[in-house]
């Protein structure tokens, strides 16, 4: 059966206007056409919660093989060995098991005072200036110094990378991504301090890759080589960076419309990581993603064949009134559960307590300062990609 939507139902991931506020036209996609088909684009969609969680649990059918972004899929690029975004077991497995080893719950934990650092740091010096951004002041800020401390990069180079690094994601008006050279390029951004820190280790992760032994999927015991440290390196640098801004801009746009919300997280700092959690259900950084299909599969009724893009939206599954009683709803007493903000099954992000804690971080901070602001739109820039929805400026005016 042939794959049909409503003729005046229409969803285009790089268009502006939609990106602007996707969330109705969600809603329409969950409720009229649940299994949505782009023959512009020539990709299908699935917008409810338990589709999207069942189909990123099922790696088999709904392969990252050849990418998780639709463009990249559809270009049919060469990926590079160790973008484990990319890649499906078994060697996903073994390379993210050895990324595992190295980006512990118990090494991000132990970053809290080093984030609480780099936060005073910048918003100390404009405590009473009456205005701040919540991108350019902290969100394009502190993630860039927490990845690149982990790293092992110094601060004097940080902000060109990340600049470098943004640059490559953005996205013009009218205009379709192409990812060709896009890892490649990241990589060569890294290949002077790899080869610094091979004769110069120190207690950073960088040198943690360069010298882990593992096993790899011939059975030989090895380290990496310099190859597969660039693109180790690359993906956590980029990875480390945007989606985590554009946490931190959403929580100053949805606690400056709420205010009641926000005051009552000034009374009670016990209500910030079930806050967190809220606000990456409510405004997830990273909400589309895209898959292979590997074999025919029946949805709704219709059949999607064999050979297929999916695009998988986990930013309108976390708006999915099925799963989440009144999902529209911003609520920070919400009993959240389990949202799909970071994915899901073998591609559950491995960022996910370092960004949970720089999220907690950054607003508790910001709180200790700016017990109250009110967003300036006029001035307010979103930021355009294809794999990212946020802020680009968020300002504020702090009372």
């Amino acid at each position: 059966m042939t794959v049909t939507s409503p003729r005046d139902l229409y969803y285009d991931p790089y268009d502006f206007e939609i990106d602007s506020d996707p969330y109705p036209l969600w809603g329409r996609m969950r409720d009229e056409a649940p299994l949505y088909y782009n023959d512009r684009y020539d990709f299908y969609a699935l917008s409810r919660y338990d589709d999207v969680d069942k189909a990123m649990l099922d790696w088999q059918t709904y392969s990252s093989a050849k990418g998780s972004i639709l463009e990249l899929i559809r270009a049919d690029v060469e990926i590079p060995s160790g973008v484990i975004l990319f890649e499906d077991p078994p060697v996903h497995h073994l390379h993210r098991g050895l990324l595992s080893r190295v980006f512990t719950p118990r090494k991000m934990g132990a970053l809290e005072s080093q984030i609480r650092k780099f936060c005073a740091d910048v918003l100390d010096p404009i405590v009473g200036a009456g205005q701040f951004d919540f991108i350019a002041d902290l969100g394009a800020q502190m993630p860039m110094r927490a990845i690149g401390m982990l790293l092992g990069i110094p601060e004097t180079d940080q902000e060109a990378i990340r600049d470098r690094l943004d640059e490559s994601l953005r996205l013009e008006e009218g205009e379709e991504p192409h990812y060709e050279d896009a890892v490649g390029d990241s990589q060569d951004l890294f290949g002077a301090y790899i080869d610094w820190r091979a004769d110069h280790p120190s207690d950073d992760l960088m040198t943690e890759l360069l010298t882990a032994e593992f096993e790899d999927e011939t059975g030989t015991t090895r380290t990496l080589d310099r190859q597969e440290v660039l693109t180790y390196v690359g993906l956590l640098a980029g990875a480390g960076n945007e989606t985590t801004s554009r946490l931190i801009g959403f929580t100053g746009q949805l606690l400056g419309d709420h205010p009641d919300q926000r005051r009552a997280l000034v009374q009670d700092r016990s209500l910030i990581p079930n806050a967190i959690e809220e606000l990456l259900r409510y405004e997830s950084p990273s909400p589309v993603q895209a898959r292979y299909v590997t074999r025919d599969v029946e949805h709704h009724d219709q059949v999607v064949p064999e050979g297929s893009v999916m695009v998988l939206l986990n930013g309108s599954a976390n708006r999915d009134g099925r799963h989440f009683p009144d999902g529209d709803t911003f609520d920070i007493r919400r009993e959240v559960g389990r949202h799909l903000a970071f994915g899901y099954g073998i591609h559950l992000c491995l960022g996910a307590a370092l960004a949970r804690l720089e999220g907690r971080v950054a607003l508790d901070e910001v709180l200790q300062r700016f017990p109250d602001w009110e967003v300036d739109y006029d001035q307010a820039k979103r930021a355009r990609t294809s794999t990212v929805r946020g802020w680009d400026s968020l300002p504020v005016h702090t009372s």
